[in-house]
């Protein structure tokens, strides 16, 4: 369907659990090392990622890897291993923050972050340890990654010619989705906005294969291939001076992206809310981040860097959502 078929798949799908292999209480809390509360978050939104942590408990990654010096994905396993299954009430993050500036040139370890852009840059440096022994892989291949399997889907672009109305489809890997808030007061409504065509025009004019020049034409973006975690970003810096769009924007426990794809006909496509990270802070620029995740024990739990606290869905539903994890 205009989609190469990959040559190799890096990793067998049906080995993916996206439920919990073992069931036991929430793990550790996380130091704060200075200004760490945007890397802690990240690493609980990951590490109550089913699929992904029953993956990296397994210790399949560390037992064939061959890297030498930084690999993220040894990192990630040998840090959920220490949060889920040692005795301690708080971890001290500290490869991690060692090795900041190979998961991401911008960070540096005693300045504040943003979640957004360690979760990115996160999710990269694990994807690039997955391909590390894999050489001349073609593009989609590389989406056959466990990584990829996980929270990677696929985004269709379909650009329509005002004049001809001829047609033409593009598709583009995708980890995390980044969801305009300015107007739309919920999640859904921001998703709608997101699949609405926009009109290009102006400088924005694409050329037309069949009229031959540049043409007004219509563009709609579409979820083509949804993923097994959708990752989503509200976001809430209203422009480059950092400031920040408060407003609580609605999300829902129970998700079904099924409006949203490029096919609407078909069963639901329910997703279930297991993570959140809150920014707290009047600019995009200060102010801390704590987050709220569910436990394998399925239980909610405040995570605000070395304290755990029990709660509940109504209060994990009232916040001011930053990012939103959702598992099918």
């Amino acid at each position: 369907e205009g989609m190469a078929l990959p040559q190799r798949i890096l990793f067998p799908p049906e080995e993916i659990c996206m439920d919990w292999q073992q069931r036991q209480r929430p793990g550790a809390g996380l130091c704060n090392l200075g200004s760490t509360c945007y890397i802690n978050v990240i690493l609980q939104c990951l590490t109550y990622t089913p699929p992904l942590a029953n993956y990296l408990l397994s210790r399949d990654h560390s037992q064939l890897c061959h890297r030498q010096g930084f690999c993220m994905m040894c990192i990630m396993e040998a840090h959920v291993r220490k949060v889920l299954r040692s005795s301690a009430n708080v971890i001290w993050p500290r490869a991690v923050v060692r090795d900041l500036k190979f998961i991401g040139e911008e960070f540096e370890p005693d300045m504040a972050g943003d979640a957004y852009e360690f979760l990115c840059c996160a999710l990269e440096a694990m994807q690039r340890a997955c391909l590390s022994g894999s050489r001349d892989v073609d593009i989609s291949s590389q989406t056959t990654t466990i990584i990829h399997q996980i929270f990677g889907g696929f985004l269709k672009s379909r650009v329509t010619c005002l004049r001809c109305q001829a047609v033409s489809d593009s598709y583009k890997a995708f980890l995390h989705v980044l969801l305009d808030i300015k107007a739309p007061s919920s999640l859904t409504t921001a998703l709608e906005h997101f699949v609405t065509p926009k009109k290009l025009h102006g400088k924005y004019c694409l050329k037309c294969s069949k009229c031959e020049k540049k043409v007004t034409s219509s563009r709609r973006v579409t979820v083509h291939r949804v993923p097994k975690v959708f990752t989503v970003c509200l976001e809430r810096a209203a422009d480059h001076t950092g400031k920040k769009i408060s407003k609580i924007v609605e999300y829902p426990e129970y998700l079904n992206l099924r409006p949203y794809m490029s096919d609407t006909a078909g069963e639901p496509l329910l997703y279930s809310l297991y993570a959140l990270v809150v920014h707290s802070g009047d600019t995009c620029l200060d102010g801390h981040f704590f987050c709220y995740t569910k436990a394998s024990n399925g239980l909610w739990y405040k995570m605000d860097d070395e304290s755990v606290d029990n709660c509940g869905i109504h209060a994990v539903l009232r916040q001011q959502a930053y990012l939103l994890f959702y598992a099918r």
